[in-house]
Parts: C-alpha cells; sequence; structure tokens
C-alpha cells in the first residue's frame, strides 16, 4: 500500500466521522451532497477554478480538511501547483497574515496530492 502524507491522513481520520454523522442525518447530508454537486459542476467557471475558490475559503476558515479535501479535487480537476499558488496569493491579499499559514498548508497538500498522481520514474 502506497505510504500518503498528512492530508491523505486528515481525509481518511475524517472519513469514519463524517458516516457516523451522515447515518444520524441523512437528510442534510444529501441536501449539502445536492448543493455541492450544483455549485462545483461545469458551468461558466472550470470545476478546477471552484476547487480553487474552495481551497480559498478553507484557508480563509483555517479549515484543515476544507483545504484537504478541495485541494484533492482540484488536482483532479487538473489544477496545477501555479494555478494554486496564484490563488492562494489572493487569499494572502484579502486575509492577510493568517492565510500565509493556511496557504502554506494548503500549498503543502496540492503537492502531496499532485505529487500521488504523477507518474513515478522507474
Amino acid at each position: 500500500m502506497p505510504e500518503h502524507g498528512h492530508y491523505h491522513q486528515v481525509l481518511d481520520d475524517l472519513r469514519p466521522q463524517h458516516r457516523a454523522l451522515r447515518q444520524l442525518i441523512p437528510d442534510v447530508y444529501r441536501a449539502f451532497n445536492d448543493m455541492s454537486g450544483a455549485a462545483m459542476g461545469a458551468g461558466a467557471l472550470e470545476p478546477k477554478v471552484k476547487e480553487l475558490m474552495a481551497v480559498v475559503v478553507g484557508i480563509v476558515n483555517g479549515c484543515d480538511g476544507c483545504i484537504a479535501s478541495h485541494a484533492h479535487a482540484a488536482v483532479r480537476a487538473g489544477a496545477t501547483r501555479e494555478e494554486a499558488a496564484e490563488a492562494i496569493g489572493v487569499a494572502i491579499m484579502m486575509h492577510g497574515g493568517p492565510a500565509t499559514v493556511y496557504g502554506a498548508r494548503a500549498f503543502e497538500a496540492i503537492s502531496e496530492f499532485a505529487d500521488a498522481t504523477e507518474p513515478k520514474a522507474t
């Protein structure tokens, strides 16, 4: 089994917690999933742009789970490190010093997920 970094672990740690809560409030989770699908689907903005926007909101709110989830989704949607860095720059401009901390965490998450998707040299 491949070794994963911190942000893979954040998602793994949250998975059983979400599963347990979803069993107690399935209608809330179903509605949230429907809203997420509507908000994040293809439209005038590409999904990777929307995911980078969500990463920025995670930075501003200091939410490692949000950063992990949306960094992973952003990379899957094709966001590059350079695009993520520019989005993080906007978060820093708008939120100041705290965004430099969570922005660095977000860049680490993007890099971790990007590294996991890149082919390994043989």
